[in-house]
């Protein structure tokens, strides 16, 4: 049994698809389809139930699987404290970030954080904030900067900024005249959504279902710009945060009746091990964090 089946088992498992899996991994189908197979072959059971279009776990599958999650965990934490004593010369750093974020206030730190060092790998990885969340507690990313408010208990949080979700309406829709924006306003309004995975799509469509509204989506897109367009253009109203839609031309931007403020920070999980590579992120954050003040 190779440690390499173990990691491609797991992978296919969470993405219960083999060609995703393989993207992720960054091997070819083949790959990982034959290590399965001979995995299966060595524990003498049938891990997948390969007679459905989606790729699911027989009973003895989730088993094993379950025994096997904290052993790669351990494995990997292993790895990086040994990795540690190369005194930070070598490194990767995964970090999650949402588009809306990723576009406006992410450059700025990785622009910088990359100059000083510049050995250091970091890969990005472009999600809505609730998926990175769910994806830094599955450990399979180090960092996510996200919307952090209602975070889980597991996550270790550095809160960044403060935003107030505003509503974008087109400057010549009806509602423009208003100096806020009401639930009720929504009920017979056409709007553009962020797509599954988003915070701000998430608590949004709380909001609705608990007034009684069936909201009436016309467009879902997570390219913050194209949103944006599509507002200029009078195709419907979207939620976005405060900082990302400032001085947008076509768009009147207007305060919610009942505000809503988030913090969008830094998060990691709490009882993961730390690089020296993630701990040279966390305190380079943490001092353009007091360069700001």
């Amino acid at each position: 049994m190779e440690l390499r089946q173990l990691e491609y088992f797991q992978m296919a498992s969470r993405l219960k698809n083999i060609t995703r899996a393989a993207e992720r991994l960054r091997v070819s189908q083949p790959n990982i389809t034959v290590a399965i197979k001979k995995l299966e072959a060595e524990l003498g059971i049938q891990l997948f139930d390969r007679s459905q279009k989606q790729l699911a776990l027989t009973p003895e599958g989730a088993v094993f699987l379950n025994r096997i999650e904290l052993a790669l965990r351990n494995i990997q934490d292993a790895i990086l404290e040994v990795n540690d004593y190369k005194q930070l010369q070598k490194g990767t750093i995964k970090i999650g970030i949402p588009s809306m974020i990723g576009a406006y206030l992410f450059p700025k730190i990785f622009s910088s954080f990359q100059r000083r060092y510049s050995h250091l790998d970091i890969y990005l990885y472009e999600e809505g904030s609730m998926a990175i969340r769910e994806q830094l507690e599955r450990d399979e990313l180090d960092f996510g900067i996200v919307i952090i408010s209602n975070a889980s208990p597991n996550l270790q949080l550095l809160p960044m900024s403060t935003s107030q979700i505003v509503a974008c309406v087109p400057e010549q829709h009806p509602l423009a005249a208003k100096e806020n924006i009401g639930i009720d306003d929504m009920r017979e309004t056409d709007l553009i959504m962020l797509k599954e995975g988003s915070f701000l799509r998430q608590l949004i469509l709380q909001k609705l279902k608990a007034a009684n509204i069936t909201p009436n989506i016309v467009l879902e897109s997570n390219q913050i710009e194209t949103i944006k367009g599509l507002v200029a253009s009078g195709v419907g109203l979207a939620y976005l945060l405060d900082f990302i839609v400032k001085n947008t031309p076509g768009i009147k931007v207007l305060p919610l009746a009942e505000p809503i403020f988030v913090d969008v920070g830094l998060a990691w999980k709490k009882d993961r091990y730390i690089s020296k590579a993630a701990q040279a992120f966390i305190d380079f954050c943490k001092d353009t964090l007091k360069d700001n003040v």
